[in-house]
């Protein structure tokens, strides 16, 4: 039974695209790999990837595939979904 306690106040990422975005490319280039190379990896296009990584360009993609591209990048799908946290 749940008490008449107020509910915690959630902050959701409101750029989550971006974040995940920044981070494959991010990570990527820690793996010195090239956004050709990871493509062929993941079995999906370069121009694929370049989208993805593409701040510019509106595009969303599946769990899938950031499943796969999390793999290939030896990190965990929550790696990619953090955001960094600005320096004051």
């Amino acid at each position: 039974m749940r008490l008449n306690k107020p509910l915690k106040k959630l902050n959701f990422d409101a750029d989550i695209y971006n974040t995940i975005r920044r981070n494959i490319k991010k990570y990527r280039k820690l793996r010195g790999l090239t956004s050709e190379e990871l493509s062929e990896m993941v079995d999906l296009s370069h121009e694929f990837i370049r989208q993805i990584e593409s701040e510019k360009v509106a595009y969303n993609f599946s769990v899938d595939t950031l499943y796969k591209i999390s793999v290939a990048l030896d990190v965990s799908i929550d790696t990619l979904l953090k955001k960094e946290k600005t320096k004051k």
